[in-house]
């Protein structure tokens, strides 16, 4: 029976969405692995999200909290507000108390990745905070650490991500990921595809 894994993200203009397809990619090479790209719902109002001049949404089917028990392990992402997860994601987990009373999501892997406007705009701090929403399910945290090995230390290009998880820089929304961005991102799709699967297989 194959492994699954779930991507489920936000992203308003696309750089959070661009990462979650390469690490479906990533996810993906792994032998014996399924991977499935979800989103969670909007909150905001056609009319807001208008002037927010945000693109409209892609196909990538909507997630319900009653599809994530059905997953073996997850990547989530979203961009930073204020140094910390988007609205639109926070909302989605608060909507999954049900599962959290029951611990049914206990024990799975999952991995975080995230988009900010800027070098300082919170790529760990977005992490770290959300980090507190995997507790609260028992999820395993999952981090890259230093596995991607010498991209991790890049200094010539401007590089989102961290041990925490692939990251990317959006700017005035202008810049989209780079290579080596989505070399990482890649990387870790393939990485918790692979703890995925071998936890699964212990069970």
């Amino acid at each position: 029976m194959a492994t699954k894994v779930y991507i489920v993200y936000y992203s308003m203009y696309g750089h959070v969405e661009t990462l979650a397809e390469e690490i479906k990619k990533g996810a993906t090479s792994v032998e014996g692995v399924e991977a499935k790209l979800w989103q969670v719902p909007e909150t905001l109002p056609e009319e807001v999200l208008g002037k927010m001049s945000a693109p409209p949404k892609s196909d990538v089917p909507i997630i319900t909290p009653n599809e994530l028990p059905e997953a073996d392990g997850f990547v989530f992402g979203f961009p930073t507000r204020f140094g910390m997860m988007a609205a639109q994601f926070k909302a989605f987990l608060d909507a999954t108390g049900g599962l959290w009373r029951t611990q049914q999501l206990a024990g799975k892997p999952a991995g975080i990745f995230y988009s900010t406007g800027s070098q300082g705009g919170g790529q760990e701090t977005t992490a770290l905070t959300a980090i507190t929403q995997l507790v609260h399910h028992g999820l395993i945290f999952v981090p890259i650490g230093y596995t991607f090995g010498a991209g991790m230390f890049e200094m010539e290009k401007v590089k989102g991500g961290s041990p925490y998880g692939a990251g990317t820089f959006a700017g005035d929304g202008s810049r989209q990921p780079t290579k080596l961005e989505l070399e990482q991102a890649y990387h870790q799709g393939k990485y918790i595809a692979t703890i995925t699967k071998k936890l699964k297989g212990t069970v």
